[in-house]
């Protein structure tokens, strides 16, 4: 192999440890079935969403996992496998391919971190299925606000029995 090779595989070797660093999730997910249009639907979701989604060949991942907290995703680094990663949201992309995948009947998840955890197939499809921060946090504060709304609206109704 000349130097020149090995110089570029290093430098992907290199981009796949930056993307890990400080990433709250990695999804591997296996690709395959999905034509060129609906892979760009895809990618435009996920570039939505903020997540990186990018496939390597496998070696090159298995060499930028080497001794990392990753790891333990050399174990379903066979056949064609793409990394989703979220520096910003755990549950993005697990989530944003659980609907490409029942959007498409295509595809499958393999595996992934999610805060530094390793989750098997099983477990990243349960993380898919959370809702995003934003539906969480609306349907908190909906939650808050019916009680106090209730509490406005019987207060109005004494004022206006006393009026009466």
């Amino acid at each position: 192999m000349s130097v020149e090779a090995k110089q570029a595989k290093q430098v992907i070797i290199d981009e796949i440890k930056e993307k890990l660093d400080g990433a709250q999730s990695v999804v591997v997910i296996d690709y395959m079935g999905i034509t060129v249009e609906e892979a760009d639907k895809m990618r435009k979701e996920l570039r939505e969403a903020d997540v990186d989604y990018t496939v390597y060949k496998n070696t090159l991942v298995n060499r930028a996992i080497d001794g990392t907290e990753y790891a333990e995703l050399a174990s379903v680094l066979e056949g064609p496998s793409a990394l989703a990663i979220s520096k910003t949201d755990a549950t993005a992309p697990a989530r944003v391919l659980n609907k490409v995948i029942k959007d498409f009947g295509k595809m499958s998840f393999k595996a992934g971190y999610v805060e530094g955890k390793f989750m098997d197939q099983a477990a990243i499809t349960s993380i898919a299925n959370i809702p995003s921060r934003d539906v969480l946090i609306a349907k908190f504060m909906g939650s808050i606000q019916s009680p106090v709304s209730k509490a406005v609206r019987t207060f109005q109704a004494i004022a206006d029995a006393k009026e009466a």
